[in-house]
């Protein structure tokens, strides 16, 4: 299901959105020059069949498909939120439908995980915390029937861990029941020991961009463990060192990779393979 020739996998990108709709194929051409491969990460169910139908129809995509916690209510989200490269918009509200993404992961065997799912404090509105938890737990049930992955994304309130805190209590209580539960918690922004009870649990942490520019990840990243890293870029948000102020696209993840290397002193080379291959063993691309 992967072509040997690749060097580099960005485990979450959003090339399903919109941005991209002008220039798919150049995007996918500057990808595949680069010797990357890519999983699109579905938010809801139409960016979930847009990943899908990417995947189908390039040999170097995957995708993963699932409701985004912002996306279980209709809010809105300002530049401020989603960063000068975001613009704004208004979340669509969805109830989590599990026949229907069901039904996605099973018309294609490129279909590699559900998700992204979890918890989003960011607002800090307190009655669409249930809704969250429910659809997230839905999810889960969803990965464990399937025996895949699930990507976890987590944001918590301003200054806090909160999320969190909540996302670990809530996979231990699956974790105790199914222990094959497993994942990958993208746009790590947690601490170190948050990050250590991620992997404890049999998760994978994975870092975008933002490491390019932000130095407070660097002493979270000296504490990952070699084989529970992944690389990612979330495009087309947090563009990474040099390309700022540009849509991101997901062969910039060669920048994240050079500043893990950088931060683990070694070489390019080693964290790309290594890299890829956590990302070949979760996602089981054989």
């Amino acid at each position: 299901m992967y072509d040997a020739y690749m060097k580099y996998i960005d485990t979450h990108c959003h090339l399903n959105f919109a941005v991209y709709s002008d220039d798919i194929d150049q995007v996918i051409q500057k990808l595949i020059e680069s010797k990357t491969m890519a999983i699109v990460v579905g938010t809801q169910y139409d960016t979930s069949l847009r990943a899908v139908e990417l995947a189908k129809q390039y040999e170097h995509i995957f995708a993963i498909v699932g409701l985004h916690p912002i996306h279980t209510t209709a809010s809105f989200h300002d530049v401020e939120e989603l960063g000068t490269e975001g613009g704004e918009f208004t979340s669509r509200g969805e109830l989590f439908d599990i026949e229907k993404y069901t039904n996605l992961v099973t018309s294609s065997p490129k279909v590699v995980g559900i998700g992204e799912c979890g918890l989003d404090y960011y607002r800090n509105v307190q009655e669409t915390k249930d809704i969250q938890e429910l659809a997230f737990r839905k999810q889960l049930e969803l990965s464990i029937s399937l025996d895949l992955p699930v990507m976890i994304h987590v944001r918590p309130s301003p200054k806090s861990y909160d999320a969190y805190y909540d996302v670990l209590e809530i996979l231990r209580e699956y974790k105790m029941k199914h222990p094959n539960l497993r994942g990958q918690v993208h746009f790590f922004a947690g601490n170190v020991q948050i990050a250590q009870e991620f992997i404890d649990l049999g998760f994978y942490i994975s870092f975008t961009g933002v490491i390019t520019f932000a130095k407070e990840y660097e002493d979270i990243i000296k504490n990952i463990p070699h084989d529970r890293i992944l690389s990612e870029t979330d495009a087309p948000y947090v563009t990474p060192v040099p390309y700022r102020g540009s849509r991101n696209e997901p062969q910039y993840v060669i920048e994240v990779v050079k500043k893990i290397a950088e931060i683990w002193n070694t070489t390019e080379s080693y964290v790309a393979d290594r890299t890829l291959e956590n990302a070949k063993k979760l996602y089981l691309l054989t």
